[in-house]
């Protein structure tokens, strides 16, 4: 691998409350790719507004993250809803922050579930089919961030929409290939999380859990920005690509 997208889920605010440690503009210098939440787990239409002007200024491509309607779970509570439902509120979401695009005169360069709604459409077919279906009769070029070989993965790949793959810097793998949930990420090694990064990108290989190596096939690498430290994992990711001569830039 010669060169690799870096993203990450911003704009993650709502009103007063900060999520996180508050770093979105310093993370921002560091990536290539913005998740921007987009109101159901978090945000609101002025911080949404502030992370697209944020993006345009920094020059990083951005994407709609929708989730749950669950502000108080931060979208990770698993919400029954049917698959035209769940299709429907992310449309919402997806218009939302389409609008806000246009006002700064930046293309949407992609979709990415959040929390438990992309673990969802991960596994439950019938709700992957409903959405990719319905976002391929509306834009067909938009690149769908998710995991290789996940429902929406297949979905996507069957109909001809646009995906992303990506690797988790910040999680743990089991032997499926799943990113393992965590609610309370401690906090991490820079030097370790860079060592995991490099590996897959040069190896296509990530260790598991359970101690076991598993390909891994990706173009992007995820690094949440509430994951406590950010922005020095970041930095050693960065760095350790850069030294390595794999270049940052937004997915093809």
């Amino acid at each position: 691998m010669t060169e690799v997208d870096i993203n990450s889920d911003l704009g993650e605010n709502f009103g007063p409350w900060i999520i996180g440690d508050g770093v979105d503009e310093q993370i921002m210098t560091l990536i290539s790719s913005a998740n921007v939440a987009t109101g159901f787990h978090a945000g609101d239409p002025v911080i949404m507004q502030q992370t697209v002007a944020l993006a345009r200024e920094k020059g990083v491509a951005v994407g709609a993250h929708p989730g749950f309607r669950d502000l108080v779970g931060f979208g990770r509570r698993h919400i029954a809803a049917s698959p035209q439902e769940t299709t429907y509120e992310m449309l919402y979401q997806l218009g939302a922050l389409r609008e806000f695009a246009s006002l700064h005169d930046l293309p949407l360069q992609h979709i990415k579930p959040h929390g438990a709604l992309y673990m969802h459409l991960s596994r439950n077919e019938e709700a992957a089919h409903h959405f990719i279906t319905t976002l391929h009769r509306l834009d067909p070029e938009l690149k769908v961030f998710c995991m290789h070989g996940s429902a929406i993965w297949h979905e996507a790949v069957a109909i001809g929409q646009p995906v992303v793959c990506e690797f988790y810097a910040d999680r743990e793998y089991d032997k499926s290939g799943s990113i393992v949930f965590t609610r309370k990420v401690a906090p991490l090694d820079p030097k370790a999380v860079a060592a995991k990064v490099l590996r897959a990108c040069q190896q296509g290989l990530v260790q598991t859990v359970d101690g076991v190596d598993i390909n891994i096939q990706f173009s992007s690498v995820c690094l949440h920005s509430d994951t406590p430290g950010a922005v020095p994992l970041l930095q050693a990711i960065v760095q350790s690509l850069r030294q390595a001569n794999i270049t940052i830039a937004v997915p093809r």
